[in-house]
């Protein structure tokens, strides 16, 4: 960095994107939120000049969105061509070119695969007669160590690599990453079918009748559910129902 910045101000800049959806708007979507993690880095590079300060407050503030917590990569590669003191139009250009992919990349990572997954977990502990309290603590746990050490990696690479990120996120492929945790999830659901069946607090407690039911809309949506939803949202809508359904029957 041409411009030395403290590890405090990099420290409030990161702890400040976990408000970056905290201003959400049609209009600059993320971008507000963004120009608020921005404001301390930015106020330490433009060294007590107000018009200068207010110039980068304004290119910051425009228009981006992507997914939450890969929106750190962006931020980090911002703060690192702001202390490199890139042009203007370099930096917003940069945006613009990473706002899709991220977008893209967090939502088949995260709310597609990761989400899932864990939920259908915390379920099936449950199913199995894990106390409810145990299985919830489960989720956000697990939730949380995956979502914030999402967000430490993403901003330390948008940090170190500046307008190189993009070299650095394909070599960590986690396009295949989200592979591998769908394929987990599949797993899961799996066994979250099986505690529902026969765990202790299982359809078949319900009496035939109700596991008959269960069995005839498995193999419904087996036969024709994949033509009108995709498997993930299968997997979500189907645990869902039977939790609820289940409720109705107790």
């Amino acid at each position: 960095m041409k411009a030395s910045l403290p590890r405090r101000v990099i420290a409030a800049t990161f702890a400040r994107s976990f408000l970056i959806q905290g201003s959400w708007n049609y209009h600059s979507m993320l971008g507000t939120g963004f120009a608020y993690a921005m404001l301390p880095a930015l106020r330490r590079l433009s060294n007590g000049d107000a018009d200068v300060y207010d110039a980068a407050v304004r290119r910051h503030v425009d228009h981006f969105n992507a997914h939450p917590y890969l929106s750190n990569l962006a931020l980090g590669a911002a703060v690192r061509l702001e202390a490199d003191g890139a042009d203007p139009e370099t930096i917003k250009r940069f945006k613009t070119a990473v706002r899709g992919p991220l977008g893209g990349l967090g939502d088949s990572l995260v709310w597609a695969t990761w989400l899932p997954m864990l939920s259908m977990m915390a379920m099936t502990l449950w199913w199995l007669g894990l106390p409810g309290w145990l299985a919830v603590g489960f989720f956000v746990i697990a939730y949380n160590l995956g979502h914030v050490g999402l967000r430490v990696w993403a901003f330390r690479i948008g940090l170190r690599e500046g307008r190189g990120v993009a070299k650095a996120l394909a070599q960590a492929d986690l396009a295949k990453l989200a592979g591998r945790l769908a394929s987990i999830s599949a797993l899961v659901l799996g066994v979250l079918g099986g505690a529902m069946l026969t765990g202790p607090r299982g359809l078949m407690g319900a009496g035939p009748a109700w596991a008959a039911v269960a069995c005839i809309a498995f193999v419904i949506g087996d036969k024709v559910g994949h033509r009108a939803w995709r498997p993930a949202a299968i997997a979500t809508i189907a645990a869902i129902t039977l939790v609820l359904g289940w409720g109705v029957v107790r």
